[in-house]
């Protein structure tokens, strides 16, 4: 699927980054990476600080994709998944090492802010996540309990506490991570590409791969300008697979999200909403998110049910159900709408895959981006430098397309009707959206 080119918010308010150079002429380094997002861009930086000679190809700007078209949410945790699950599927010993590395993704992301003093309206605030029904309350009760386990600073809360925290009512209650927050995603991921220069890797935009293929024990990809031989290579292009290799966008389901983002709100609004900065993002099927930006923009995002004139509609339902939930009917501007696209893998979990000697790819974050991929570069990085895939944090898998791909790939979407349906039963009348 073709997106348009960048038009977000956080494009428009990021700051500057100079465009790197394509790659020119025939290059050698010890690892190549394809992709310029938070995945690639974290591996670049880790592996770079590691001692390797890095190089990274991005086919448009650094994040042109799914980096820089969420809603700049950080949240240490799997959106579908609880530490117990994940035991159950993966064993202790792998489970152990998947869990400890999302429980402090949130951390690692807000520490390389500060500590590379990227300027990306960083507030590690805090995340809730409002229970819609009784079932979601006591799912949100053993998740809580489980987190805690993991020495997390999360707690379980009552309606009342939802309610004050979100300055909306309805919930039945739900639960608080301390450690999550927001940020402009944009900012970010161009703060990480200045980290990762600053450390010695080679960035190249606008330099599509148009051929991978391997030679002798070398890899080598080809650029309408130029040629890069290495030792390893990491496919960090997440959802925009594309052709490169076969099978590998087969292999997750493609979910194409809308985001809008508000005019500011008024100061007297901005002061009952979301008081103490957080983000929210509830238990519904038909997930309601909100935020505030700097400016006082409320930003949400949704699913959309297919059909004519999708990106036109599609953001004015979005907006008209945000002006329910927050109690502002008639009152909100939309001032920006954009799409992107995220990987879903069938089980919910972030992968890696190793669908050849030297040659890795990362991705299926499931809605937790910011933090998972950032997390996930740093593991292709100990990839890179010699440790082996079986011995990471995120589960390697076989490559495995996806059994009618092409239409197993609309579920999501073509489900959303039901979904929303379910959420209205399971509902109290007062919940509002």
């Amino acid at each position: 699927m073709t997106l348009p080119g960048p038009a977000t918010l956080w494009h428009q308010t990021a700051p500057e980054l100079a465009p790197f150079p394509p790659l020119s002429g025939r290059v050698e380094a010890d690892l190549a990476i394809v992709g310029g997002g938070f995945s690639g861009l974290s591996t670049a930086l880790h592996a770079a600080k590691s001692g390797l000679k890095v190089v990274l190809l991005e086919a448009n700007r650094i994040a042109w994709g799914a980096s820089g078209r969420n809603a700049g949410f950080v949240v240490p945790n799997f959106a579908k998944v609880d530490p117990d699950g994940i035991r159950a599927t993966l064993g202790p010993v792998a489970g152990n090492r998947l869990v400890k590395m999302a429980a402090h993704s949130a951390d690692l992301v807000f520490g390389l802010i500060r500590q590379h003093g990227m300027d990306c309206d960083a507030a590690q605030a805090g995340w809730i996540q409002p229970s819609h029904s009784d079932a979601a309350f006591a799912r949100a009760r053993q998740r809580v309990a489980q987190w805690q386990k993991e020495g997390r600073p999360v707690e379980l809360l009552e309606a009342r506490a939802i309610a004050e925290l979100a300055g909306i009512r309805g919930w039945r209650g739900g639960w608080i991570d301390r450690s999550s927050g927001t940020l402009n995603p944009v900012a970010y991921a161009r703060g990480l590409a200045r980290a990762a220069a600053s450390a010695g890797a080679s960035l190249h935009e606008e330099s599509a791969v148009t051929r991978l293929r391997p030679v002798g024990q070398a890899w080598e990809l080809t650029t309408p300008g130029g040629i890069l031989s290495v030792r390893k290579v990491v496919l960090a292009t997440n959802a925009h697979a594309g052709p490169l290799w076969p099978g590998l966008a087969r292999s997750f389901f493609p979910l194409r999200v809308f985001q809008i983002a508000t005019a500011p709100v008024p100061a007297a609004d901005r002061k009952r909403l979301l008081p103490a900065g957080m983000a929210l993002s509830d238990s519904r099927r038909n997930l309601f998110t909100c935020r505030f930006d700097p400016e006082g923009r409320l930003i949400t995002g949704g699913m959309h049910i297919f059909g004519p004139g999708a990106d036109n509609r599609v953001p004015r339902r979005i907006l008209a159900r945000l002006a329910r939930a927050v109690g502002l009917q008639g009152q909100l501007t939309l001032s920006h709408a954009w799409s992107g696209l995220a990987a879903v893998s069938p089980d919910f979990l972030p992968h890696v895959l190793e669908p050849a000697p030297g040659l890795l790819a990362g991705f299926a974050c499931n809605g937790r981006g910011i933090a998972m991929t950032t997390a996930m570069g740093r593991e292709l990085a100990e990839w890179a430098a010699g440790r082996p895939a079986d011995d990471l944090a995120i589960p390697r898998v076989p490559l495995r397309p996806i059994p009618l791909h092409a239409l197993a790939r609309l579920a999501p979407n073509v489900l959303l009707p039901v979904s929303m349906m379910r959420d209205r039963l399971e509902s109290p009348a007062a919940l509002p959206g």
